[in-house]
């Protein structure tokens, strides 16, 4: 299985090295070309408004959401959740989102980078709890009909699906656990 992972800025590597690690095979994605193929793509941690002035000078956004159209699945995490919602709750001026899974995203949400903190959280697909790691994390506010809510961290949702979208707001790609890419691979590329 090929897995693209969007390497414009962020934690684009740590990522590649977990699919890797869970069977898939990733590779850096730095220009809109790169997407052909790929059965999903990762769109990491980072800065999400660096992230997302990269992702319009390289025209990415027609690009995901025309590939998403066609049955790539995608996984935002951290500054990719909030770049894959549907509605950026407290968007700057020129930060669009890109409107492919149905949630609104309130960015930095627990404060700034002295407030990150690591949580154990209960994922309803995983046996044992999952170790997040929330560095200038957002939160997802609100879900449209058809997400699923898999985890909460003091009942503020952290990670959700919608069919082959999957978000977090944490970043499991710091951990070496490599259960939430495994899902990713397992049951969020599947589901479209």
């Amino acid at each position: 299985m090929r897995v693209g992972v969007l390497a414009l800025q962020g934690a684009f590597r740590e990522h590649i090295l977990m699919l890797e690690a869970a069977g898939a095979t990733a590779h850096a994605v730095r220009l809109p070309e790169q997407l052909d193929g790929v059965a999903g793509l990762v769109i990491p941690g980072g800065e999400s408004t660096a992230i997302a002035k990269l992702m319009r000078t390289y025209g990415f956004y027609e690009a995901i959401r025309e590939c998403h159209g066609s049955g790539m699945a995608v996984w935002g995490t951290c500054a990719g959740a909030i770049l894959s919602a549907q509605t950026i709750a407290d968007a700057l001026p020129d930060q669009e989102p890109l409107g492919l899974m149905a949630t609104t995203v309130r960015r930095n949400a627990y404060g700034r980078q002295v407030d990150s903190f690591e949580a154990d959280l209960a994922i309803g697909q995983l046996d044992l709890p999952f170790r997040g790691v929330f560095i200038r994390a957002p939160l997802i506010e609100a879900v449209g009909e058809g997400v699923k809510v898999l985890a909460r961290h003091r009942g503020d949702i952290v990670a959700a699906q919608e069919c082959d979208m999957l978000a977090t707001t944490f970043h499991p790609e710091l951990t070496g656990d490599l259960r939430v890419h495994r899902y990713f691979l397992e049951h969020v590329i599947g589901a479209g």
